[in-house]
């Protein structure tokens, strides 16, 4: 058996309030990690285990993504001695909320699967879709649990099939309940047809029962279900089913298994976390179905010869690579977590970071529990680790000099929403400073810029709770107390027509002097080419020579920044240059710079400008006797609803909605429905803004701009 074999490296991932934290918990006491379950709301103060931020225990919510190491030993029947060893899983469980979704971004960055939790009530939601759309991105293969069996309204049969229907997927389920709600009391399994109950004070104790008389029929039917939607990946399992011979476990494990992995099936997981019932049949779903570093195809970028991609092997024999994908403040100095893709780390042996080439000897090695650690001497392909003492920034690159390759980067989403701060106290500045560096550097969603006209500090983020998160962690890990002005929407310009320059930049001084002719024009960039800026080069005859091309290029890119309507960013706007002119002593690339700023600034005007706003995705859900107060409130919000569904006495709707409507929805909402409904919202994407608020946005620009002069 190859060393990689028993390794898993999974992320928990869902909806916020789907009970990953929960389930994670309980994960941990079954694995023996922690030795008294602890809740996310409990009534004892301390808290989950995950949850090791002071705020993540005081709002019960998840902020920063917490990694763990367990081993599992499966549970009620074993195939052969090599399972009763055990398998060993380090789990990372992310935070649910959208604000905080680049934890979840980096954290599926550099895992090889996934469980998605879904709630057995409400089932897919909006952040269901997200977590799904971020798990495609990295083709990171999952298993399902549907979790929350016991409250009144769970039904896993119809979460599976929005599984199928909203997400795409082939869900297919590995058991179904015994009982739900309140009667809610085991599972059948439905790949070995043995019921099993979970009983003890933590449900630590899986007592096999025979098949309740009253599922036969239902699991029966649902067992030809699953062996249907299986035998499409396997003749020989076909074969068997039609000669109606008895079916090995193994085989249908491994039919499973594989096209888990392909990511053509999501085997579905069933239980109550909370209730201590099905978490230990995940685990073995887990060690099953879910793939193995050996299992994952995962690339780098070869930097010595034009970045050609080069496959990574999970083999502790070859040139070590890592890839740092996040970064923490500990007590002693900056943590530095690292997933190892090839070779073998070792304490005291150096490492180079390959986007400063700099040299670093690994100092302390850590493998995490949460807010906790234990020191190891070395670490092979395949495992997640932390490091202290190196200085780097998220999403660096680290070999041990042999190769110089480049991991793929991960994707991070622009920031929707900003504010100013000022410090109280300016005594506080210097620590104001530590702490924005600090943030910065862990968090790249988290941005700071200087306004240059009024010298304020700006911070930029995902939304109001990921701004509010970091304004509070200021005050108490650096005591700087702020001051906030109202939350400003990051909106962007645009260009709606093509329009042509012409333009010539001459001077003269004594001396040389400067001199640039160039042409083309604007246009703009479709929306589905999901592009902010392109630059063309359509010069033919050398009219402009070849070293001043980029020049024009850096001038275009210089206008951007900022807007001559209401100052924010310029986006989706294609720059080409078809024709110029240039003077043997006067040109320049500084000439060249000023005359592309000067036909940009000529040109923009007439491209018809507009402005665009971050448009969210909202969805609400509230008791039907308040539906009409919601839709009235979301239409009041220029909002445009896009659909809804009822659900057990419960409405959801779903709306698009501008961000710059949405400060203080959640009193809004609350005082409409009595505290009853609740929300989430995520960005969706830039549309222009109305005449009407087009209008009114460009005279509070030419105001303050004037106060300014």
């Amino acid at each position: 058996m190859r060393p990689l074999d028993n390794l898993r490296n999974i992320g928990i991932s869902a909806h916020i309030d789907s009970g990953k934290t929960t389930l994670t918990e309980r994960i941990l006491f079954y694995t023996g990690i922690i030795h008294q379950i602890h809740e996310v709301k409990g009534k004892d103060g301390v808290g989950a285990t995950m949850d090791s931020m002071d705020l993540e225990r005081e709002r019960g919510i998840t902020i920063q993504s917490a990694a763990t190491r367990v081993q599992w030993k499966k549970s009620p029947y074993y195939l052969d001695a090599d399972e009763a060893k055990g398998i060993d899983i380090n789990i990372i469980d992310t935070p649910g909320h959208v604000d905080f979704t680049i934890e979840v971004e980096r954290s599926l960055r550099v895992l090889d699967g996934a469980v998605l939790v879904l709630c057995g009530v409400s089932g897919v939601q909006s952040q269901s879709i997200t977590v799904d759309r971020q798990m495609r991105r990295y083709s990171v293969p999952r298993v399902a649990f549907i979790n929350k069996l016991d409250r009144s309204g769970a039904n896993p049969f119809r979460v599976t099939q929005q599984l199928r229907e909203k997400l795409a997927h082939n869900a297919v389920m590995m058991q179904i309940p015994i009982g739900v709600e309140d009667k809610h009391e085991g599972l059948v399994d439905l790949l070995t047809m043995k019921a099993y109950r979970f009983e003890g004070p933590n449900g630590e104790t899986i007592t096999e029962i025979p098949v309740p008389e009253d599922l036969k029929a239902v699991a029966a039917e649902r067992r030809e279900i699953m062996l249907d939607a299986l035998s499409h990946f396997s003749d020989e399992l076909t074969e068997l089913i039609l000669e109606e011979k008895e079916i090995p476990l193994k085989l249908l494990k491994d039919v499973v298994r594989e096209a888990t992995i392909k990511m053509e099936l999501t085997p579905v997981f069933m239980g109550s976390a909370f209730k201590n019932k099905g978490v230990q049949l995940l685990l073995d779903g887990v060690a099953d179905f879910l793939p193995s570093p050996y299992d994952v195809h995962n690339y780098a970028l070869d930097i010595a010869h034009n970045e050609e991609k080069v496959e990574m092997a999970s083999d502790s024999t070859k040139p070590f690579v890592g890839y740092a994908f996040k970064l923490e403040e500990g007590r002693f100095g900056q943590l530095t977590y690292l997933r190892i893709y090839q070779g073998k780390l070792e304490k005291g042996k150096p490492i180079y970071n390959m986007t400063t080439k700099k040299k670093h000897n690994v100092g302390r090695l850590v493998r995490m529990h949460a807010g906790e650690m234990g020191d190891i001497t070395s670490a092979e392909a395949g495992d997640i680790v932390a490091l202290f003492g190196i200085d780097c920034a998220t999403g660096t690159t680290f070999t041990d000099g042999e190769v110089e390759v480049n991991m793929t980067s991960m994707h991070v989403p622009n920031a929707v929403i900003d504010l100013v701060i000022e410090a109280k106290n300016r005594d506080h500045l210097a620590n104001l400073s530590k702490a924005l560096n600090r943030f910065t550097k862990e968090d790249p969603t988290f941005r700071v810029k200087l306004d240059e006209e009024s010298g304020q500090t700006i911070i930029s983020g995902m939304g109001e709770l990921h701004l509010d998160v970091y304004i509070e962690r200021m005050r108490r890990e650096y005591g700087v107390e702020l001051t906030t002005g109202r939350p400003q929407v990051a909106y962007r310009e645009a260009i709606s027509q093509r329009a042509e320059f012409n333009y010539t930049h001459k001077k003269q001084t004594g001396g040389s002097g400067q001199y640039g002719r160039v042409a083309g024009y604007i246009e703009p960039i479709p929306e589905e080419e999901n592009k902010d800026y392109e630059f063309v080069d359509d010069i033919v005859g050398g009219s402009i020579p070849r070293e001043f091309i980029p020049s024009c290029d850096k001038g275009f890119q210089g206008c951007l920044p900022t807007g001559a309507m209401i100052g924010f960013p310029i986006v989706r706007i294609r720059c080409v240059i078809n024709d110029g002119q240039q003077h043997p002593v006067d040109s320049s690339d500084i000439a060249f710079q000023l005359a592309a700023r000067g036909g940009f600034r000529d040109a923009y005007p007439k491209a018809k400008p507009i402005i665009l706003e971050p448009i969210m995705k909202l969805e609400v859900s509230a008791p039907t006797e308040f539906q009409g107060t919601v839709m009235g409130q979301i239409n009041q919000k220029r909002g445009i609803i896009t659909g809804s569904t009822e659900e057990a006495n419960f409405t959801i709707i779903q709306s698009e909605v501008p961000l710059s409507e949405m400060f203080g929805y959640a009193t809004d909402l609350r005082s409409g429905t009595q505290g009853k409904a609740e929300f989430t919202m995520e960005f969706l994407k830039y549309s222009p803004v109305p005449k009407m608020v087009s209008e009114e946005l460009i005279k509070k620009y030419s105001a303050a701009s004037k106060r300014a002069e």
